[in-house]
């Protein structure tokens, strides 16, 4: 059996010994959805008749300044693609109209390469750009939340006429799926609100977890900040594997996300009806695999069902290293066990940024044994509480030998684009 794992900008051939025997496979990924026939059509047609809203050419008149949300550069969307046809579809609205608000949330900001890849080099000449920043003066205060969260927000997004979101919408481990409200709250937000959103209650609460909308207080709350100053239109979409379109969502904010959410569900919520003794898992290759904080995800996705005390293997190429930048790396080798980092997180009386992906990392680390297949060296892997490996299919072989004969094997080869679910039979 080969089975091709996303790793990086390609894939990693897993092979598996037809002949072996000793243990069961499953593989659990999304149902295949081809790109759309029209990619740009499909823009267009959703833009001119939208979910909850006019079409988004009645809109916008030609005086009005206009901020456009994107996603940064770890989201898998086409993003160069989708902002020239927006520009086209908006042609009567002068360049220097436009604000392109790139939505960094606590990352680091774009470099001018990554910003090229992101939007192109004529939208860079052509238009305003801004990188967002949490951490400076650069965010306006708008109100609180019911649950207290002070709202600030990026001031170029408060000052503009109207606000466009442009957002990708995935299954997410805490916040339910991305995209929606989700461009303004953390994205473009200053980072008081960021970690209020993402405090340890918050992460900790057990809905705050993968394809919940309802209940999840990471959501809501994402919502209600981005409500005291509503965006006047939302274009969301989705991407298959090969990063083609398969869905376009345009209109009022929640109708447009919710649509694309039920849609991401459909395609990417799998049932299962035990859990496994080892579950190999990628992040969904690149731009999602670029790092060990991304990792995350794919480790969270496959926890959902690896069985207390099982493993997991991941192959996450993690070109851009753990990273250096953020706390990510200073806060996970603090502590040198799963059950400190945890304590450590849940006494803290300020939050930290980050501290919310070593939270969720740490619950991994807690529940089974993780084993990493990357281009990190040995010693950072072992410093981050994981096992270092070279060998995917040896890896496996031992691990299934040492669960047993008959183990129970799961593969997940689009890591975080699947969202594996327990049912309970009977």
């Amino acid at each position: 059996m080969r089975i091709q794992l996303m790793y990086g900008r390609g894939f990693k051939d897993l092979i598996i010994d037809a002949h072996a025997g000793a243990y069961d496979v499953t593989v659990i990924e999304p149902s295949f959805v081809p790109g759309l026939a029209d990619e740009r059509e499909a823009v267009f047609n959703a833009l001119d008749d939208p979910l909850g809203t006019p079409p988004l050419k009645d809109l916008i008149r030609p005086n009005d300044t206009v901020a456009v949300v994107v996603p940064d550069s770890t989201r898998p969307l086409p993003t160069k693609k989708i902002v020239s046809w927006l520009l086209e579809y908006l042609s009567w609205v002068g360049p220097v109209n436009f604000v392109f608000i790139v939505g960094t949330g606590s990352h680091r900001k774009c470099t001018e390469e990554e910003l090229k890849a992101l939007l192109g080099e004529r939208i860079l000449k052509e238009h305003k750009v801004v990188n967002h920043n949490a951490f400076d003066g650069s965010n306006e205060f708008l109100g609180s939340t019911r649950r207290g969260t002070r709202v600030f927000v990026d001031r170029e997004y408060v000052a503009a006429d109207k606000r466009i979101l442009v957002g990708l919408v995935e299954p997410h481990f805490f916040a339910g799926f991305s995209g929606g409200p989700k461009a303004v709250a953390p994205g473009i937000s200053g980072i008081e609100t960021i970690l209020s959103l993402h405090s340890y209650e918050m992460i900790d609460h057990p809905s705050s977890t993968w394809a919940v909308l309802d209940g999840n207080p990471v959501y809501e709350e994402s919502l209600e900040a981005c409500s005291l100053l509503p965006p006047d239109f939302c274009l969301n979409l989705t991407v298959n594997r090969m990063r083609e379109i398969t869905g376009v969502f345009a209109g009022e904010t929640v109708k447009a996300h919710r649509a694309g959410c039920e849609f991401v569900r459909a395609v990417s919520v799998k049932k299962v009806f035990h859990e496994f003794d080892v579950v190999i898992t990628t992040n969904g290759g690149w731009p999602l695999d670029q790092n060990l904080y991304q990792t995350v995800k794919g480790l969270s996705a496959a926890a959902q069902v690896v069985k207390t005390g099982g493993s997991i293997i991941c192959a996450s190429e993690c070109a851009d290293g753990i990273p250096e930048h953020g706390n990510f790396k200073r806060i996970l080798l603090e502590t040198p066990s799963p059950e400190g980092l945890l304590e450590a997180i849940r006494s803290r009386k300020t939050p930290e940024v980050d501290q919310w992906q070593v939270q969720v990392l740490a619950r991994v680390l807690a529940k089974a044994q993780v084993y990493l297949y990357s281009s990190l060296p040995d010693t950072e892997v072992r410093a981050a509480l994981m096992t270092p490996v070279h060998d995917l299919e040896a890896t496996l072989e031992r691990e299934a030998r040492r669960h047993g004969e008959g183990a129970k094997v799961a593969i997940l080869p689009e890591g975080p684009f699947t969202v594996p679910v327990m049912v309970r039979r009977g």
